[in-house]
């Protein structure tokens, strides 16, 4: 049985009551004979952070172009608020796109290009002034307001183009690999501002991108996407830890897939023979397979522990070899190989400032990990 969220636990998706902002219907989109998005269906609720993840080529912003407009689909249908926007022209639609080149106007200062689509709107004068002063204080951008774009910094930048998106208070706010053009410290930064920003707007927010990391720290849920298809939708907890394929288990971040056929099931526990691991393994898996068939072994680099002896409490031991050492600064990252030929990648956290205890080239150690650790996945 699933055990209840807590109150405060942000999740419209698991309510019966609530109902989809957005919902795509059996669509798809076709150029020419090339099938870009195949018979999709999607839910997306209000106030979500929603990220659309994939590699390039999967569909992710051809699915936010027929969402904004700019696209429409050769089947199927897409509602926003219950109403079909197919026949909808973009400028019409309750939503705003906010580009990763920015589009701002160059002549035109910081609250002028805020202020731009509010001009053209029926709000009087000191309703847009009220609100591009709103919109510059969400943003932290009222010491720039009178600067030209070229003045302020690319982070700045992005700040204006999301006040900009945001100032008509749309129902749905479309961002396309917003912070691309970011350096990598700056985008990190702004990716906890943006997430700040939507929760105090309330505005759902569609997000394309294909950084991974992004993804999981902006989003209430995930779409993954591969090949016109979203394979798997869940929370970024979810998608890291409860992967429903390879691909997901692969493009989300780094796994190690050791092949095995099952050996039997004692309780909530499989037991699996991995020839490359030369042992038989325990896995903690509710996942239906039978003994013989084939599955794979998934653990997450972080999951195993490593030492030069092995210690009690876990379920899993095999000896490994040291073949390659990454120093990352936050942690170091061991490519190890076992005696059956299995190629192991570990992760351990550098919480001293000495390596003194960091095993090296060549040295045998112990990996170990219990049966919660890792996840089977079908073959």
């Amino acid at each position: 049985m699933a055990q209840s969220k807590p109150q405060n636990v942000f999740a419209p998706w698991d309510d019966p009551n609530e109902v989809p902002l957005i919902r795509f219907r059996n669509v798809t989109k076709r150029f020419g004979t090339f099938t870009a998005i195949d018979s999709l269906d999607l839910d997306i609720y209000r106030k979500e952070f929603f990220a659309l993840l994939g590699p390039s080529g999967c569909g992710k912003t051809t699915l936010m172009r027929m969402l904004a407009g700019f696209e429409t689909p050769s089947e199927g249908k897409i509602t926003v608020d219950d109403v079909d926007v197919g026949p909808i022209p973009p400028n019409k639609r309750p939503v705003n796109m906010m580009f990763q080149s920015y589009a701002l106007f160059p002549h035109l200062t910081v609250e002028d290009n805020i202020a731009f689509g509010l001009k053209r709107s029926k709000m009087s004068r000191d309703e847009i002034t009220a609100r591009v002063t709103e919109m510059l204080r969400l943003t932290r951008l009222e010491k720039f307001a009178r600067r030209k774009p070229h003045q302020i910094s690319g982070g700045q930048r992005q700040r204006v183009a999301l006040a900009r998106s945001l100032a008509k208070a749309p129902k749905l706010l479309l961002l396309d690999e917003p912070l691309g053009a970011l350096d990598r410290k700056l985008r990190e930064e702004t990716q906890f501002e943006l997430k700040k920003i939507q929760a105090e707007v309330g505005i759902t927010f569609v997000v394309v991108t294909h950084d991974q990391e992004e993804a999981m720290t902006l989003s209430s849920r995930i779409g993954v996407m591969n090949a016109g298809e979203i394979v798997q939708v869940g929370t970024p907890h979810e998608i890291y830890e409860q992967p429903h394929s390879r691909f997901v288990a692969n493009f989300i971040g780094s796994v190690n897939c050791i092949e095995g056929r099952v050996t039997g099931r004692e309780g909530g526990h499989l037991r699996i023979a991995c020839p490359d691991l030369g042992a038989e393994v325990t896995v903690e898996s509710g996942f239906e397979a039978g003994a013989g068939e084939k599955v794979a072994l998934a653990l997450r680099p972080e999951k195993i522990a490593m030492g030069r002896t092995a210690r009690p409490g876990f379920e899993n031991t095999v000896t490994g070899r040291v073949e390659e050492v990454a120093y990352m600064g936050n942690l170091t990252i061991f490519q190890l190989r076992t005696d059956s030929g299995a190629r192991l990648r570990v992760t351990q956290s550098n919480t001293t400032r000495t390596d003194a205890d960091v095993p090296r080239i060549g040295e045998v150690v112990q990996l170990q990990w219990t049966g919660a650790a890792g996840f089977v996945l079908g073959a």
